[in-house]
This record gives C-alpha cells, sequence and structure tokens, in this order.
C-alpha cells in the first residue's frame, strides 16, 4: 500500500505541476514515471493491467464513435499507408546518417534493425491525440476524425506485424471471433433495460474487457482490437453517447497509469537520453508528411496542418514494437530505453506544440499553394449559411425544439448538428440543417455569408462545449446576439462572463414554467367550477 501511495503522490504532483506550466497533466505524469524509475522505486502489481484496461476502455470509446465505412476513404487508409512508407524511411534513414557520423551506440545494428526501429517511430500515438482532441472538443471535426481514422488504420498493421514478428500468430479459434457480430445484438437487447445509472457503465466496462480485450488475447489477437471492435459494434444503438461519457472519467484516470508506466521502462544512461533527443527531429518531418499527402487529397491547407500537428509525435505502440524485436533478437534490448524515452519527450513537445496548434496551422498554411475552393474536398469546402436569421448549434432534444419554436416564431433558422444520423433525421422533418460540429473554429472559418444571422443559440448539452463555441463565435468575428442554455448555477455565470447576452438556465427556468403551467391549469379548472349549474 506504500508504494502505491508513493506512486499517487507523484503521479499527482507531476500532474500538477505540469498544469501550473500550462502543459497537458499527462506530461507531468510521464515524468513522474522518469522519476519513479531513476529512483528506483518498484513497480506495484496493479500498474500494468490498470494501464491495459484504461488503454482498453480508451480504444471502446473510440469505437463506439467511429464509423467504420470512414476508414475506406482516400484521405484515410492513402494517407495511413504512404505516411508509414515514408516515414519509415525517413527513421532508417536519420539513423544510418548518424551511424556513418560515427555513432558508436548504433555501430553493431545492421540494416534490418534501423529499419524496425523507424517503422516503429511512424505510429502517432491513439492515447495522446485523441486527449488532445478531446480536451480540445474537436473529436467531431474533419481533421479529428481524419486523425482518430488513421491512428486505428495505423493501430491494425501494428497488429499486423505484432502478430507476424511476435511469433504470435492467430489461432484457428480467432475465427470464430465473427461471432460477435449477431451477438451485438443481444448485447443491445440487454443495454435497452439497464437504465442509464452506473449500470449502463457496468456493461461497457464489461463488454469492453471480458468479450473485448479478453476473448481477443485467448485466440491470440491483441486485445486491444477486441476493445476497439466491441465499440464499433455498440456504436449504432442510441445511448452509444451517453455511455461513452459515462466510462470519461473512468478511462481517464486508468490511463494515468499508462502514463506513468512509460517512465519505467529501464534506467537510460545519457548516450540513450541524447539519442532520443536527435530522433525528435522525426517529428517535424512527419508533421509535414501528414499535411502534405492530406493537401494532395484536396484538404485546405490549414485543415492538413492541423491533423498534421496533431499526429506528429510517436506511439505507445513503438515501445511494443522494439520490446517484440528485442525478444525476437531483431535489435539490442538497449532499443527499447531510447524508444520510451524518444515516445515521452515527443509526448511533451507534441504537447507544447499543440497548446497553439490553431494558430500554428494557420501560419504554416502559407508554405503550401492555394487551392480553388471547387476543387477542395466536400466536406472541406465554404458553408453558405444562406440569408438566415437565427443559428441553433446542437439538435439535440432542446435545440431541435428550439429550431421549431425559432421557424414559428417567422424566423428563418438554421441548424447546425455533427451527428449524421440526426442530421438525416431532421432534414427529412423539413429542418434546413448542416452537418458540422460548433467547437470547431475551421467551420466558423468557412462559414460564408453569416452577416444576415442576429441570434446564435448554444444548445448543446456539454457546457464546455458552449464555452468553447461561444470563444468560436468571438474569434470569428461574430456581431450578432448569442444566447446559452446552462444547467448549473456556476455554469451561467462562467456564460455571461464570457460574453453571452443571455443565458436559459435549465432547471431553474424549467421550475417557473412548471409552475405557469401548473397556475394555468388551475384557473382552467377554477373557471370549468365555476361555470357549472348549482
Amino acid at each position: 500500500m506504500a508504494t502505491a501511495a508513493l506512486y499517487l503522490a507523484a503521479a499527482f504532483a507531476g500532474g500538477l505541476l505540469a498544469v501550473l506550466l500550462r502543459l497537458p497533466p499527462l506530461v507531468g505524469y510521464l515524468g513522474a514515471g522518469f522519476a519513479l524509475g531513476a529512483a528506483g522505486v518498484a513497480e506495484p502489481a496493479f500498474l500494468d493491467p490498470v494501464a491495459e484496461i484504461g488503454v482498453a476502455l480508451l480504444l471502446f470509446a473510440i469505437g463506439l464513435k467511429l464509423d467504420v465505412r470512414s476508414l475506406l476513404r482516400p484521405e484515410i487508409w492513402l494517407t495511413t499507408t504512404v505516411h508509414l512508407v515514408l516515414s519509415t524511411a525517413a527513421g532508417m534513414g536519420l539513423l544510418g546518417l548518424l551511424a556513418v557520423l560515427g555513432s558508436h551506440l548504433l555501430a553493431d545494428d545492421g540494416a534490418g534493425a534501423l529499419a524496425l526501429v523507424g517503422f516503429a517511430l511512424a505510429f502517432s500515438s491513439t492515447v495522446f491525440v485523441v486527449k488532445v482532441l478531446e480536451d480540445r472538443s474537436d473529436a467531431a471535426s474533419l481533421y479529428g476524425r481524419i486523425a482518430v481514422g488513421v491512428l486505428v488504420t495505423q493501430d491494425v498493421a501494428a497488429v499486423v506485424f505484432l502478430s507476424a514478428a511476435g511469433g504470435r500468430a492467430p489461432s484457428p479459434w480467432a475465427l470464430a471471433l465473427v461471432a460477435l457480430v449477431p451477438g451485438a445484438w443481444l448485447v443491445h437487447r440487454v443495454w435497452d433495460r439497464v437504465g442509464h445509472g452506473e449500470l449502463q457503465a457496468l456493461l461497457g466496462v464489461l463488454v469492453a474487457l471480458v468479450p473485448g480485450y479478453a476473448l481477443f488475447e485467448s485466440v491470440g489477437v491483441v486485445g486491444d482490437v477486441g476493445a476497439l471492435l466491441m465499440g464499433v459494434l455498440l456504436a449504432p444503438h442510441p445511448r452509444a453517447g451517453d455511455l461513452s461519457r459515462a466510462l470519461l472519467s473512468l478511462k481517464d484516470l486508468m490511463l494515468v497509469a499508462f502514463f506513468v508506466q512509460i517512465g519505467l521502462h529501464g534506467v537510460p544512461t545519457p548516450a540513450d537520453v541524447g539519442l532520443a533527443l536527435l530522433l525528435l527531429v522525426l517529428l517535424p518531418v512527419q508533421a509535414a508528411l501528414y499535411a502534405g499527402l492530406l493537401w494532395l487529397l484536396r484538404l485546405r491547407r490549414r485543415t492538413a496542418f492541423l491533423a498534421g500537428l496533431v499526429l506528429a509525435n510517436f506511439s505507445e505502440f513503438g515501445i511494443i514494437v522494439v520490446d517484440v524485436g528485442a525478444t525476437g533478437g531483431l535489435l539490442p534490448q538497449r532499443w527499447v530505453a531510447v524508444v520510451a524515452l524518444a515516445v515521452a519527450f515527443s509526448f511533451v513537445v507534441a504537447a507544447v506544440v499543440n497548446r497553439r496548434g490553431v494558430e500554428l496551422a494557420s501560419r504554416l498554411s502559407r508554405l503550401l499553394p492555394v487551392r480553388d475552393a471547387e476543387r477542395l474536398h466536400p466536406e472541406d469546402r465554404l458553408v453558405d449559411v444562406g440569408h438566415a436569421d437565427a443559428i441553433v448549434l446542437g439538435l439535440g432534444r432542446i435545440g431541435s425544439a428550439t429550431c421549431a419554436r425559432l421557424r414559428a416564431h417567422g424566423l428563418r433558422v438554421l441548424g447546425v448538428e455533427h451527428d449524421p444520423g440526426r442530421v438525416q433525421e431532421l432534414a427529412a422533418r423539413g429542418f434546413d440543417v448542416v452537418r458540422a460540429d460548433a467547437t470547431d473554429l475551421e467551420f466558423w472559418l468557412r462559414v460564408r455569408r453569416a452577416g444576415s444571422v442576429r441570434v446564435a443559440v448554444l444548445a448543446m448539452p456539454f457546457h464546455k462545449a458552449n464555452l468553447i463555441a461561444l470563444a468560436r463565435l468571438q474569434a470569428a468575428g461574430f456581431e450578432g446576439l448569442v444566447v446559452a442554455v446552462a444547467r448549473y448555477d456556476d455554469d451561467v455565470v462562467e456564460l455571461r462572463h464570457h460574453g453571452a447576452d443571455a443565458v436559459f438556465h435549465l432547471y431553474g427556468s424549467a421550475g417557473s414554467e412548471l409552475a405557469d403551467r401548473a397556475v394555468e391549469v388551475l384557473r382552467r379548472s377554477t373557471g370549468s367550477s365555476e361555470g357549472e349549474p348549482a
């Protein structure tokens, strides 16, 4: 218990220090891991399983939001394939150059070992990228969806490699996993009966870890892939978004163990640290390759660089790849510590860069030629809001009801919603709606003819999303009125403090409306009674 307490205290102290330095907390968790490793503190037995559960839940949550059809789009599969080849070549070239220059660390490594290290460094971190996208509320944006698609495709490539190089070929029983597809129907039916409380969250953890992680591991397939696929199978359920939100805190807490654990991969020598720092030269190469490939596939320059910057880091899979290679005698064991250090350093660099990633992407976009708007990717072209008087951001129950009521008042209303299923449903009901993410600055920069809009209604279910959308509106120079919905008193105060012209307190206003309805019913009842003959 004393060791566990020490790890918890170190992780909290590291995370707090990172926040005070205006860095993501995960940078502090990495630092805590390296400090504990350097001090020789024993690794507690629970750390590894907790870290594995955290990553499995992360991939399960990704699957809950993933549209598998998107992986077949060229900007995802073609970008991933070409980038893996070019990035591996760049990594091998850098290491070969260092060997030619006389680095004693590389003197005994053959071309195969250098190629394997280059391949390991070609992956981007699923854990890190998804955390950055969630913190920005950009997971549903175009560049965010492309980044997640690239990560998933990379994970599949990593699984193929690990199965081949690690001597871990799937057993014949792996073919039976296809039975999970019809089996998901049963999970959906059970899900319909568990409600919205802790039992729903428990169901999610159970499905992610048992038929997902454990079952796939038992037949020789990497368990993380199983967790991802179970999320994909459950994604069509109407409460998939609720489940993802219910698992958010648990997943984030367990991922702390993952980041701390990265720092425990052996005690590096000063030469190892120097080599790991030199490998960071590959990060701008990665970003440039991603941006260039996406631009060639007709993405806007800024969108391409946003995706490139968020993907410019090394992956936890890189550590696994070199560990498998070292175990199989393909390269020296010291590469595990070097790559672990490089991964951790890349997280620090990427965290600093992505703090101002939006502004940096705008500046870097000048490096690529301008493309005609008509030749841009269909999802990355200008958005014409027509002559709408009002825009409603978020078309859940509150947002769609707001749209209908504003239309009844004679206003021309445009709804903005990122869920494609809801967009299709509302369009069929006659709503004027576009698919976009209201928290995505790219959307506001692409909006055309917005000068006619007099009022914007922030009706998204999350306070942070409404707050980000408010900041995006202001950054884009919106001059109309902003009305928002909030659940709690402090949310109301914060929205008003940041410039909202009016805030609808969901619970307080609902109470007032309920009282008004009660008085109205009472008056009708009293009037009818008084009108009856004695």
